[in-house]
């Protein structure tokens, strides 16, 4: 698999992969965790869940300038791993959420995501610009043996992205795990039983008992029962439910804090095999003419032009493709039967296919390329829009056929009623599928395109730009849940449907600039 990679590949991937599997504990269940432990609706839980995930993407923007600026890119990763472990510790601190403390540990909660966001902001897209910089070195290398080599050299940046994002998937797999398993086995530990609906129902009945509807009376009472409760002492066993439900969670984020240190422990260790901008650029010594300088920077416009215009595209992929972890999560929480597996847990189901089929579309592309077939990066993204739309179309046809109202109309119904009208699991499956062939066509591949264009001064800064376009997409998670929740499910996929073949359209449109400019 690294075989004509750079030797740093290697280690650069195990230091991700240990980040992004303490990253991935917590991201599983983040959502539904707000919910749960503060009572939150689906609307305030996703727009906190937005501006974080947003977060993690425009303070990228501030880590790529800050290792710009002082080309001490090493630093600057080493410092995001301690930031992000200090806010995984805030997270980890198991107190119950009350009207007497929300005012403060609500907040407490929102400082540790922006720890652990500007931790990441630090840390990714700065790993990800060294990887780019690994492949300019074995281009450079390469361009001295002849064009045949160099040809070959750069045929590797692409799937050495892959590569780097398999090992990106390998800590997610496991990652989504921990929480629920951990949580699961503290109730039980405790005498109760797991119910995902059950939390909602239990802040309700604290908040407002009065106010509660008959059905949702009834609901809660059999709820109870069934995991465990004492319904004689309602408001006692909700509470003590809430307190339980939750302490697993916040335990599991400790293991986050391990998995930060892990990281940080690789790349200090292999920092050497990284390669060291300060000292490349201190030797280059070269001086142009005011001819060369303008052909340059006309050059370098040009470059920046095709960037800006591949990033407004896959703002919009984002927006479409991170609902996996916002309106999907409720999705499987409410209407897919989840007594056998929790909802948290098929966030795994996405880095699984790509592991699985990582190899599987790098042979396609090694195929097509050896037969003079290859297709662009620009055509590859268009392709993944495509993928994403096929996703959603799917969910829309399911959610159809199946009569599926709003989520607000739908948790109104009878206990019994819901649980006959849940979906399979198969159904999650066939659309994380489509979504992760999706992804393998644009996140690596657009990470490739922007190392491609990128000037070598400007490197760390335009890698954040990327993840600063998928920042505004994950500004508008939000709108997500305010769909799920007001229309019938299949015109809420249809949205994003709609989204990701106009945004297809676009790019295909540009296909023939973009390839001239990144020959």
């Amino acid at each position: 698999m690294f075989k004509g990679h750079p030797k740093g590949l290697l280690a650069a991937a195990l230091s991700n992969m240990g980040e992004r599997f303490g990253y991935y504990i917590m991201n599983a269940v983040l959502v539904l965790f707000l919910c749960s432990k503060f009572g939150l609706a689906e609307g305030p839980a996703g727009t906190i869940y937005s501006f974080f995930y947003a977060g993690i993407y425009i303070l990228s923007l501030a880590g790529g300038y800050i290792a710009d600026r002082t080309q001490n890119y090493k630093g600057t990763i080493k410092s995001g791993l301690i930031v992000m472990a200090s806010g995984y510790v805030l997270l980890s601190i198991p107190i119950l959420a009350t009207s007497a403390n929300i005012s403060w540990l609500l907040p407490l909660t929102c400082l540790a995501l922006f720890l652990i966001a500007f931790g990441n902001g630090l840390f990714k897209g700065n790993l990800q610009a060294i990887v780019g910089q690994m492949y300019d070195n074995l281009e450079a290398e390469a361009a001295k043996k002849g064009p045949q080599a160099l040809a070959e050299a750069k045929s590797k940046r692409d799937s050495g992205f892959q590569i780097f994002y398999v090992f990106i998937n390998v800590g997610g797999l496991i990652a989504p795990f921990v929480a629920p398993l951990l949580r699961e086995w503290w109730l039980e530990s405790n005498g109760m039983i797991y119910n995902a609906q059950l939390p909602a129902l239990c802040h309700e009945f604290i908040n407002n008992a009065s106010g509660m509807g008959a059905q949702a009376m009834e609901n809660l009472t059999s709820m109870m029962t069934a995991a465990g409760g004492n319904i004689a002492d309602m408001a006692g066993s909700c509470q003590r439910y809430l307190q339980i439900f939750n302490e697993g969670i916040h335990y599991s984020f400790i293991a986050s804090v391990a998995a930060m240190l892990i990281s940080l422990v690789i790349f200090f260790i292999s920092q050497k095999e990284f390669p060291n901008p300060a000292k490349k650029e201190a030797v280059k010594g070269i001086e142009y003419t005011p001819q060369e300088k303008a052909a340059m920077a006309k050059e370098i416009k040009q470059r920046m032009y095709a960037l800006f215009a591949v990033l407004a595209i896959v703002i919009f992929f984002w927006f479409s493709f991170h609902q996996n972890g916002m309106s999907l999560s409720f999705f499987a929480r409410d209407f897919v039967d989840s007594s056998a597996v929790a909802p948290e847990v098929w966030q795994a189901i996405n880095p699984f296919f790509v592991i699985v089929l990582t190899p599987v579309i790098m042979a396609l592309f090694g195929a097509l390329s050896r037969r003079g077939k290859e297709i662009s990066t620009p055509k590859k993204i268009a392709i993944g829009m495509f993928i994403a739309g096929l996703a959603f179309v799917f969910l829309a046809i399911f959610s159809a056929a199946n009569g599926y109202p709003s989520a607000n109309e739908y948790k109104e119904l009878p206990i019994a009623e819901q649980t006959a009208g849940k979906a399979h699991w198969w159904v999650l499956i066939v659309t994380y599928f489509f979504l992760t062939v999706a992804g393998l066509f644009i996140s690596p591949l657009g990470l490739s395109f922007v190392s491609k264009v990128a000037p070598k001064h400007l490197l760390g800064l335009c890698q954040g730009l990327w993840l600063g376009a998928t920042a505004i997409g994950n500004l508008l998670l939000w709108i997500g849940p305010l769909m799920y929740n007001a229309w019938p499910l299949w015109q809420c996929w249809t949205v994003f449907a709609v989204v990701c073949g106009i945004s297809m359209g676009v790019m295909l449109g540009m296909v023939k600039w973009l390839e001239k400019v990144t020959k």
